[in-house]
């Protein structure tokens, strides 16, 4: 009798633990599937970017403006370094400049037109990556914010406008122009947002404003920006 009731026993405690095992087994599988939910989840938000236009590019970057405030980025060329300071008060072109930063829009463009003595325009290129790249980010332009101040000084970074269906001289986004000229430019005050100034590498500056071109101010050699990084 007593072997009896062992051996009931015995098959009590096996069943309870299988039960055990295979609860356990499913609450694993659960939680996984669960952690990897989640994983696809945040990687879909890091990758998502939304595809700006005009409307839509003001409020994003206003919320941009608040949660990233970098403004010290270097830029690397075919001939040298040219770190450049972005201004907090031109909130709107420095965000955007952050952020095409960040997207790595300006990696492999060019300074695609030269002009010794007055300035070297960047942020194009005449391959098929950049226009890719435009199109995956959106079609947008800036407001002018030309009442902060700021000078078209020898060194300072301007917006330069689009020329396309745009009477008021609104910014078009992937283009900079940096001013090269011994006295400024002054004559360009009030009519292209100025937003950050070389601290350094205006040697750099010269150097590429010094290169061959065409009767178009082409250089006969393009002069590319290797890679924009975020310094602070």
């Amino acid at each position: 009798m007593r072997v009896v009731l062992f051996l009931c026993f015995f098959l009590c405690l096996l069943n309870c633990e299988d039960k055990q095992s295979k609860n356990k087994a499913k609450v694993t599988t659960t939680v996984k599937k669960q952690q990897k939910k989640t994983k696809d989840t945040t990687a879909n938000k890091v990758e998502a970017f939304p595809v700006l236009d005009s409307p839509s590019a003001m409020e994003f970057f206003l919320q941009y403006d608040k949660e990233n405030k970098e403004n010290k980025v270097r830029i690397t060329t075919d001939f040298g370094a040219i770190n450049i300071l972005l201004f907090n008060e031109t909130k709107f072109h420095r965000s955007n400049f952050i952020y095409l930063t960040k997207r790595q829009y300006f990696d492999g463009t060019q300074f695609f037109r030269v002009i010794d003595n007055f300035m070297i325009p960047g942020g194009n290129g005449d391959d098929m990556t950049t226009a890719i790249k435009r199109r995956k980010i959106g079609k947008y332009l800036l407001p002018k914010d030309t009442n902060r101040g700021f000078k078209h000084d020898r060194g300072t970074v301007s917006m330069p406008s689009s020329d396309i269906e745009n009477p008021h001289k609104l910014a078009s986004p992937y283009q900079f122009f940096i001013v090269q000229q011994n006295g400024g430019a002054h004559h360009l005050d009030g009519n292209y947002t100025v937003f950050g100034k070389v601290i350094k590498g205006m040697d750099v500056v010269d150097k590429i404003a010094a290169v061959d071109t065409d009767e178009a101010d082409w250089p006969l050699k393009n002069v590319y920006i290797r890679k924009v990084e975020i310094l602070e």
